[in-house]
């Protein structure tokens, strides 16, 4: 079947989907706010399920909108995605503080008893919610990038969508559950410092480069 584009190229359903697989992971696989929180998360072993459920779910609602045509709705509005950056930023700079604080002060290495010490699920969850709907780059990749890239593929977008959308359930769940994998070396305290020092300084990046797009 032929998409209602004739200068569109046609692709079997399954190679859109392919080709969204790998085009969407291009996107998340690089270190960045979410995924040094869910990897945190990950090797805290705290309501690791829910986090990555909001993180998929929250690609899965952004490639969404991409695939049907918000991007460029989002691409015209340059006023929204300003007060976006700004609020962004404010935010990542204010997690950058407490993870800094966190490598000047580790709070110690991962014991065995780490798993089942009781974390309150909502701040826990809004802030998974604040680093992904904050993040002016994720409207940018996300729904303008891959939803015009998905736009390219005709009738099989929705294929295409569909691929970029497994791929974030499987980074997503692979990062989450897989950090348990380095456990070992984060039963030493400077291990902790080290990562939490990279991710204060990820955060303050991505602020900065957020404040110098306005």
């Amino acid at each position: 079947m032929r998409g209602s584009d004739p200068t569109v190229d046609v692709v079997p359903p399954a190679l859109a989907a392919a080709q969204g697989l790998v085009f969407g992971l291009s996107l998340i696989v690089a270190i960045g706010a979410q995924n040094a929180f869910v990897l945190r998360v990950g090797l805290r072993r705290t309501h690791v399920l829910p986090v990555v459920a909001v993180c998929a779910v929250s690609d899965g609602l952004l490639i969404a909108a991409g695939v049907g045509g918000l991007g460029a709705l989002v691409d015209r509005a340059p006023g929204v995605l300003a007060v976006a950056r700004v609020a962004g930023a404010v935010f990542l700079l204010g997690y950058a503080v407490v993870a800094a604080r966190r490598a000047i002060r580790p709070t110690g290495a991962l014991t065995a008893e780490d798993g089942d010490t009781p974390t309150r699920l909502w701040p826990v969850l809004a802030t998974c919610l604040a680093l992904t709907w904050l993040n002016p780059h994720v409207y940018l990749d996300t729904v303008v990038l891959l939803g015009s890239v998905a736009g390219t593929h005709g009738d099989q977008r929705w294929w295409f969508g569909g691929g970029a959308v497994l791929g974030s359930v499987l980074w997503f769940a692979g990062l989450g559950f897989g950090a348990r994998l380095l456990r070992p070396l984060f039963a030493r305290p400077g291990a902790w410092r080290v990562l939490d020092g990279v991710i204060a300084l990820v955060m303050a990046a991505i602020a900065v480069g957020l404040l110098r797009g306005v």
